[in-house]
């Protein structure tokens, strides 16, 4: 299925061209920590520029951008935030997303070089962003959105009878634990590089499930899969990170650490066959262009071929769609029964 042709005008071409100004303005807001300021009453420019410690015309010209963006009401003399704002940019809201727009932030500089890395077909070198501050930010901000998406995902699959999961490369185990808290006699390991653990063991233990989810240290490249056997494995945006020959021998080593009748779970950004559409997941690929050596999204097609190649049977796509076009596809491990 190819994408639907766009009616492209000179000013859809134009707003394309510049859509990043947006994304900038609402990336300052949340460095700033705007939002955060506004909590509650609005305020004056001056008496927040004095709070933030920053110069007030520059200010007063955010506000002015973000208040045209729809993100800040203006409030008299002064601006407060809209309610979006107030729920998902405010760093004392239960909701706050500002973790992953950091991140966005931190990849600008990679795709304002997006030409450079097409010519010679390797990602290009970033100027912003230590890697420790990098790391946070997309730590949480998989936290974040994993957050929003595993307690819509998790009911719509089946796990009964199951007994361990592996959450491989599950980052802070967000899905591990919206698994286990759905199934009580599930147990799960998070596969993931240690430079990981202290973060995921200190959410796991904000959820009381430090008895039922183990941290296995490792490169799922390079180091074996321990604990197991497992009957089910749960493989959350790790595709898109790997090369071909990667995912293919990433797959092998899950379903070999798995029981006979095993599940296996592959969720990510999946591309039509074709692999010019859906939007988001052809981006996302020039997104691994410009930062990793050889990720990109897949099709359905080629994720079914990887599990073929390993053995899995009865291999199907879950009517699950999360944001960004995910989607899961699934199949059973072993000779069937």
């Amino acid at each position: 299925m190819t994408a639907p042709v766009k009616d492209w005008t000179l000013g859809n071409i134009l707003a394309t061209s510049s859509a990043y100004w947006q994304g900038c303005t609402l990336q300052a807001g949340v460095r700033l920590e705007l939002f955060s300021a506004l909590e509650g009453n609005g305020q004056t420019v001056d008496k927040l520029a004095r709070q933030l410690d920053v110069d007030s015309r520059g200010l007063e010209l955010l506000c002015n951008g973000l208040t045209a963006m729809g993100l800040l009401c203006r409030n008299g003399s002064g601006y407060r935030n809209s309610e979006a704002a107030a729920t998902f940019l405010n760093k004392n809201s239960p909701q706050y997303k500002g973790h992953i727009i950091l991140h966005h932030h931190n990849l600008i500089d990679a795709w304002a070089q997006l030409h450079t890395a097409v010519k010679k077909g390797r990602p290009v070198e970033k100027r912003f962003a230590s890697e420790a501050e990098d790391r946070e930010s997309f730590l949480l901000g998989m936290f974040n959105l994993a957050m929003d998406i595993a307690p819509r995902l998790v009911p719509l699959i089946d796990l009964t009878g199951r007994k361990r999961l592996l959450d491989m490369g599950g980052g802070p185990g967000t899905y591990a634990i919206h698994f286990c808290q759905a199934n009580p006699s599930l147990t799960a390991a998070i596969y993931d590089r240690s430079t990981t653990e202290p973060f995921a063991r200190r959410i796991v233990d904000q959820f009381q499930l430090g008895n039922r989810i183990d941290f296995i240290p490792g490169d799922f490249n390079k180091d074996p899969i321990s604990g197991g056997p497992y009957d089910v494995a749960w493989l959350s945006h790790i595709l898109h990170s790997n090369g071909l020959e990667e995912c293919q021998q990433l797959i092998r080593k899950t379903v070999a650490a798995m029981a006979p009748g095993g599940l296996i779970l592959i969720h990510d950004f999946i591309l039509e066959d074709s692999k010019d559409s859906p939007l988001f997941p052809a981006l996302f690929s020039l997104n691994m262009l410009v930062n990793n050596p050889h990720g990109r999204s897949y099709s359905e097609e080629e994720i079914h071929a990887m599990l073929k190649d390993a053995g899995v049977r009865e291999i199907s796509r879950h009517p699950f769609q999360g944001p960004n076009d995910s989607g899961i596809i699934c199949g059973l491990v072993g000779e069937k029964g």
